[in-house]
C-alpha cells in the first residue's frame, strides 16, 4: 500500500463518530461527524459507513482506519468487547470494508492516539520509543517500541490504566482493586475534590460556589475552573492525581526506558495544574537513578484529532 497518500481515519466513541481524510504528513484535509447510536450495533456500523462514504466521495482514498474504544483482536478486524458500545465479537473490519469497497483496519482508540503523537505530535522527533498515558474519564495508554506499536499476543497490550497502584485500593471497573485508573483519572480528580470539599468546605469555597454548595454536584470542569482560580482543594485534587500519575510514569521509565513519555486526554488541558505535580512526582521517584538519562514528560499536542490521524496513518501502513 506504499502508493496510498490519502487515507480516512475514524474515531468511534460512546457519544460521537468523528472521521477525517488525512494525508501522509498527518494533515487533516476534510472532516465529518455523527452522533453514536451506542446501544444499536447495526446503526453504529451504518453511521461509520456514512462518515467514510461522505469523506471518500470524490477523493482518491486508499484505506480506512477505525479507532474504537474497546478490545480489538490481534488481526485488527474484530471488536472483542467495547464497554461503552454494544459491540461483542463484532467483525467490524469485514462489514465496513464490504460496504465501502476499501481496505479497513480496526485498532484500539488509545493505541491510535498514541501512534499519532509518536508520528506527528509530542514524540515526533523520537525515532524509537514512546509511552503515552491518556487521562480522561478513565486512564488509557499506548506503547511504541522499536518504532512499532506494541499490541501484544492477543492485540490488547498497553492497558496502562489497569496497572496495580494501591494494593486493596478502590474498586476498578475492570474487577481489580487499586488500578491507576482509580487514582489518576478524571473520575479520581472529582472524587478527591468532593472529599476535600466535604472535609474542608471553607478551603473549597470557590469550588462549592460553582457546584451550588453541594459537594456531590462537583464535576471535572468545575474542579479545573476552581483550580485555575487558586481554589486550594481543587489544586490539591490535581496534585493528588499528578502524584499517582508521576509514579506510574516512573515505572514505565524503569521498565521500558522510552525516549519520550506523553500525557494526553482531556484532563491534560489543565496544563501545569496536572503536569507540574506529575513531573515533580516523576523526578522524585527516579531520584536514585542519578546521572542516568530518563525520558522527558511532555503533554500531547494533537488533541481531539489524534484518534483520526493515528487511525488513518495505521491504515496507510497496514
Amino acid at each position: 500500500m506504499a502508493a496510498v497518500t490519502l487515507t480516512i481515519g475514524v474515531d468511534v466513541g460512546g457519544t460521537k463518530v468523528a472521521g477525517g481524510v488525512v494525508d501522509d504528513t498527518g494533515r487533516v484535509l476534510a472532516q465529518a461527524r455523527r452522533d453514536t447510536p451506542a446501544e444499536d450495533v447495526g446503526k453504529t456500523r451504518d453511521v461509520i459507513i456514512e462518515v467514510v462514504t461522505e469523506l471518500a466521495t470524490g477523493r482518491p482514498v486508499g484505506a480506512v482506519g477505525i479507532g474504537a474504544a474497546g478490545w480489538i483482536d490481534a488481526t485488527r478486524s474484530t471488536v472483542l468487547f467495547a464497554p461503552n458500545l454494544a459491540w461483542r465479537d463484532e467483525p467490524l473490519r469485514a462489514y465496513v470494508s464490504a460496504a465501502v469497497g476499501l481496505p479497513v483496519i480496526v485498532e484500539n482508540d488509545a493505541n491510535v492516539a498514541a501512534w499519532a503523537e509518536f508520528r506527528y505530535g509530542a514524540a515526533r522527533h523520537a525515532e524509537d520509543s514512546m509511552v503515552m498515558f491518556t487521562i480522561g474519564t478513565g486512564v488509557g495508554g499506548g506503547i511504541v517500541l522499536g518504532g512499532e506499536l506494541v499490541r501484544g499476543a492477543h492485540g490488547i497490550a498497553a492497558e496502562l490504566g489497569h496497572m496495580l497502584t494501591v494494593p486493596d485500593g478502590h474498586q476498578c471497573g475492570c474487577g481489580r482493586l487499586g488500578c491507576i485508573e482509580q487514582y489518576a483519572s478524571g473520575n479520581a480528580l472529582v472524587r478527591f475534590a468532593r472529599a476535600g470539599a466535604r472535609q474542608e468546605p471553607q478551603r473549597a469555597a470557590a469550588l462549592l460556589g460553582l457546584a451550588g454548595g453541594d459537594a456531590e454536584s462537583i464535576t471535572g470542569p468545575m474542579v479545573t475552573a476552581a483550580a485555575q482560580g487558586g481554589d486550594p482543594v481543587s489544586c490539591e485534587a490535581f496534585a493528588q492525581i499528578g502524584r499517582w500519575l508521576g509514579t506510574s510514569l516512573a515505572d514505565m521509565a524503569q521498565i521500558l526506558d522510552p525516549q519520550v513519555l506523553v500525557v494526553g486526554g482531556g484532563v491534560v488541558e489543565a496544563g501545569d495544574l496536572l503536569l507540574g505535580p506529575t513531573r515533580r512526582s516523576y523526578a522524585d521517584a527516579l531520584a536514585q537513578r542519578g546521572r542516568l538519562p530518563v525520558a522527558e514528560v511532555r503533554p500531547a499536542e494533537l488533541g481531539n484529532t489524534a484518534g483520526v490521524i493515528g487511525a488513518a496513518d495505521l491504515a496507510r501502513r497496514f
